[in-house]
């Protein structure tokens, strides 16, 4: 059950930070993608930060948080 919560957020989170980037999705896979790695990068975060993450909408903008992070870091490293 937990496997499927984590990707219905990481997807959520994708499609968010598509949509908060370039103002579009990349797709399911690349939302998918980008949304599981943006949870882990996030959750690390958050957690090294000290913050615990509890409930659905906390996930998701930890997830989102981290989508977010890895696309500017794509983007610095693309120029």
């Amino acid at each position: 059950m937990k496997f499927i919560v984590y990707i219905i957020t990481g997807l959520l989170a994708g499609y968010l930070s598509g949509l908060i980037w370039k103002g579009r999705g990349f797709g399911f896979i690349g939302n998918l993608l980008l949304g599981i790695c943006g949870a882990f990068i996030g959750g690390f975060l958050f957690n090294l930060a000290g913050f615990r993450i509890y409930g659905f909408v906390a996930q998701i903008i930890s997830a989102l948080t981290g989508a977010l992070l890895l696309l500017w870091l794509i983007s610095r490293i693309k120029k």
